[in-house]
């Protein structure tokens, strides 16, 4: 009976601290950690597939790391393939559902390929959750605002241009 208080007390510090380290994201393996480093190299030097080759090897070394989901959308936008970034970023939802990055990338994504309303969606979504000064919101914001780099051409639109007679 004396040791009741005690006993609760150090129960309830024990069961905060534990659901403390669980909510945090886990570290990538040294080996995968390596891996994402040399990923990100060659991404910044434009070395697209060996990127590629690099965070696919770092998810099979650590399958459970996130972050490395995000990269390889990250690299897939780079070769303007967005259905496949938008693949990687829902993934990465998937696993942890309130990730900003995953979020604010898969709204870019979605808005660089023409789905606004999808892209505003993850807008408001990243604004009730981190608010209007969050850099992802901001990014995400920014992307929408700006038009498109090239336009979105529906098959139609590209079977007409492919009947137009050449000019040599």
């Amino acid at each position: 009976m004396r040791y009741a208080p005690a006993a609760a007390a150090l129960s309830l510090a024990l069961a905060v601290t534990s659901s403390v380290a669980t909510s945090a994201q886990p570290e990538a393996s040294p080996r995968a950690a390596m891996l994402i480093s040399e990923g990100r190299a060659a991404q910044d030097a434009g070395r697209s597939q060996d990127a590629i080759d690099a965070f696919e090897a770092a998810l099979t070394v650590d399958p459970a790391y996130t972050p490395v989901l995000i990269d390889l959308a990250e690299v897939a936008r780079d070769q303007d393939l967005q259905g496949k970034a938008i693949r990687y970023y829902r993934e990465a939802l998937e696993r942890d559902p309130s990730n900003f990055a995953a979020i604010s990338g898969e709204g870019e994504a979605l808005a660089e390929k023409g789905a606004f309303d999808q892209a505003r969606a993850n807008l408001a979504k990243l604004q009730s959750m981190c608010g209007d000064s969050c850099p992802e919101t901001q990014a995400l914001a920014a992307t929408i605002a700006s038009p498109p780099a090239r336009p979105v051409l529906t098959a139609e639109a590209r079977a007409d241009a492919d009947e137009q007679p050449q000019v040599n």
